[in-house]
């Protein structure tokens, strides 16, 4: 036995002792899901009969979550007790009484859609999440949206015509997009600057514009003056002015005795201005 869940969310949830008493608007479920009998009045001590009933009727506002509220505890915020459409004299339990939250259509993002009965607490119904057990019976609840997600907003037109550079194609017609996908795309018919953005994707985002660097597509080339062929006459360097000085020639070369600095750290003026710098 599959669940179907309903494909709109519910609006009601009530007690009835039967069909004779179930109003025309709601839908009675007299059996559980694993084909029991689904009357909660049924025990020891207990002669009136009541059902679980449901209804989808738009009235404004939907169901949005469903709660079993003991007699010791108080009623949460935002829910309220489910209605009763009962023979004379008939009553329900009040030891677990069944509470539901609604709030209004516009507002609601997510809503109770379906609600079934098991009669054994080892059934485990898919996509369904357990309320809770009164009188034997598990209430399970399957949710969902109230209004589908909002679509991906599509790309204009004018922006799919706008082309980085002339050699890239122009956008096709229909029909003939839909025979070209079954042709495959050879890389050699790449753009140039498309594919010089596929090699450099680690540095540059080529699914954003602005990432592009200015320097992007300029070919690199040497300078003739410095462009060799391997052909050509490469010039010859002459080495034979080169001198090999070793570490003797060059302290000699670059050594320096520090007499001006020192004569002038001699002098009164920069011993008195050293020591006022240090006082």
């Amino acid at each position: 036995m599959s669940v179907e869940a309903a494909s709109v969310p519910l609006t009601a949830l009530a007690w009835a002792s039967g069909s004779s008493t179930c109003p025309n608007n709601f839908k009675l479920i007299s059996t559980t899901f694993d084909g029991s009998n689904a009357n909660f009045g049924k025990g020891f001590g207990m002669k009136s009969s009541y059902y679980l009933c449901c209804s989808s009727k738009p009235q404004g506002s939907v169901i949005t979550d469903i709660q079993f509220v003991s007699e010791k505890e108080s009623l949460p915020s935002g829910f309220y007790y489910i209605a009763e459409f009962l023979e004379p004299r008939a009553s329900v339990s009040k030891k677990k009484r069944l509470c539901v939250k609604s709030v209004s259509f516009n507002t609601a993002d997510v809503a109770v859609l379906d609600v079934q009965l098991t009669a054994k607490s080892k059934v485990i119904l898919p996509h369904y999440t357990c309320i809770g057990d009164m009188n034997g019976f598990v209430l399970w609840c399957k949710k969902g949206r109230v209004r589908p997600l909002p679509k991906p907003r599509s790309i204009n037109l004018d922006m799919r015509e706008l082309s980085l550079e002339k050699g890239e194609a122009e956008p096709q017609s229909p029909a003939h997009n839909s025979s070209a996908a079954s042709r495959p795309i050879h890389p050699n018919k790449l753009s140039k600057r498309r594919s010089t953005l596929e090699i450099k994707e680690g540095v540059y985002d080529t699914g954003n514009i602005y990432s592009i660097s200015a320097m992007d597509g300029v070919p690199f080339a040497l300078h003739p003056k410095f462009d060799c062929q391997p052909n050509g006459n490469v010039p010859l360097v002459n080495l034979n002015n080169i001198q090999i000085k070793s570490i003797t020639d060059i302290e000699n070369e670059y050594n320096y005795s520090f007499t001006v600095e020192k004569t002038a750290a001699d002098r009164p003026q920069f011993r008195s201005a050293l020591q006022s710098l240090e006082a």
